[in-house]
């Protein structure tokens, strides 16, 4: 079968670029051929000479002034190409884009988000005008694109404003690649974290991953670290790695005298080996539709303070491997269970043993639910079911 997978940027180190790239990878290496087009490709390309040879990757910059408008520009482009070179059994989207026979829902509702999280002057704009009628055009009850959810709780809040029906919606169990359970020994990725950021051997560390730092909240991650007491912050570093623009971080961070507690890195190919090395893991983010990395945090054995705005929040309290910011958010919660979290890192708590335990389990689960095929498997039934409705 020929797939079209159309994503807006490609990046190695976003949660949804990974997903994309390993179901390509799974397709491909079924026989199954998938093209892949965005508007720009970071890292390296798939190779032609690789069992997965059968992927192929389009570049096609947008036009525009504003993000919106390079969006619905590549999406014309995409879609005239699609209709002058191609057949395809099955296009699928990464983003909200308009024509998709599937949906890989990893961002939560926006008409939700625009309505609870903004002001009514936003919804004025050609901005949120344009992402209101593309998630329309997903989810509307006349549409006829399937979703794959990785956050079922999420199916409610689409339903709500768009009435889509119940079958249209298809579950992936969360998925935790090999790798991130390839443990390594604990002291030695204590000294390799502190290593690459050249930091004392006695220095405390929690970490924030991923991209969009605002969306996954180190402002707030900046807020409670100037709220802990001065002893507290002395040996203590908060290190943000992803891809994003540091510099309004940076400046709260000197408003806030703080900056020497705050290390803010480009994304990098080897955070399983430096979660191995951090106390704990730190997500306080605004609003997930999952939170990979929450995931990825509890296989290394690293305890987990998030909010419960992201729906990997959860697994964090079923697994029992670390804390939970409550909704509505509250940054004095947020300063006050960070206070928590350095205070057992300080005393050597049992309790960190205890989540780190916990939380390796509970991945190892995790892991014999999806094997890594899950979104190929549904792909394959839907891309059949279509071929039976055309004949």
């Amino acid at each position: 079968m020929k797939f079209a997978f159309l994503i807006f940027k490609y990046f190695p180190y976003g949660g949804m670029q990974r997903d994309m790239l390993r179901t390509a990878t799974r397709l491909a290496e079924a026989g199954h051929s998938v093209d892949i087009f965005t508007m720009s490709w970071d890292g390296q390309m798939p190779r032609e000479d690789l069992p997965e040879g059968n992927i192929r990757a389009h570049i096609m910059p947008g036009n525009g002034w504003f993000n919106f408008q390079k969006y619905q520009d590549f999406i014309g482009q995409v879609q005239a190409r699609i209709a002058r070179e191609f057949s395809f059994d099955l296009v699928v989207g990464y983003n909200r884009i308009s024509g998709l026979d599937v949906y890989f829902a990893a961002d939560p509702c926006f008409i939700e988000r625009a309505h609870k999280q903004r002001n009514w002057l936003y919804r004025l704009t050609p901005r949120y005008r344009w992402f209101q009628k593309i998630e329309q055009a997903i989810f509307s009850p006349q549409a006829k694109t399937q979703m794959l959810m990785v956050d079922m709780a999420e199916k409610a809040v689409f339903q709500r404003w768009y009435q889509t029906q119940d079958d249209r919606f298809h579950y992936i169990p969360p998925y935790l690649s090999g790798e991130r359970l390839q443990l390594h020994d604990r002291a030695e990725m204590r000294s390799y974290l502190r290593d690459a950021f050249n930091l004392p051997p006695e220095t405390k560390i929690a970490l924030l991953v991923g991209s969009g730092f605002y969306m996954k909240g180190l402002d707030r991650a900046v807020q409670a670290l100037a709220s802990l007491p001065a002893d507290m912050r002395k040996d203590f570093k908060l290190i943000a790695i992803g891809q994003d623009k540091p510099a309004p971080f940076i400046r709260m961070a000197n408003k806030l005298k703080v900056a020497d507690n705050l290390i803010i890195s480009r994304g990098r190919p080897d955070i399983p080996q430096l979660m191995q090395g951090a106390n704990f893991y730190l997500h306080p983010a605004y609003r997930e539709n999952t939170g990979l990395v929450i995931l990825e945090a509890l296989a290394s054995g690293l305890p987990v303070l998030a909010t419960a705005s992201c729906g990997y929040a959860v697994h964090v309290q079923e697994a029992d491997a670390g804390q939970v910011v409550p909704v509505p958010f509250e940054q004095a919660t947020l300063n006050r269970m960070l206070q928590e979290m350095v205070s057992l890192v300080h005393a050597r708590d049992t309790r960190l043993e205890k989540w780190r335990d916990n939380g390796l389990q509970y991945a190892r689960r995790l892991m014999m639910e999806n094997d890594g095929s899950a979104e190929a498997a549904i792909m394959l039934r839907i891309a059949g079911q279509k071929q039976e409705a055309a004949i």
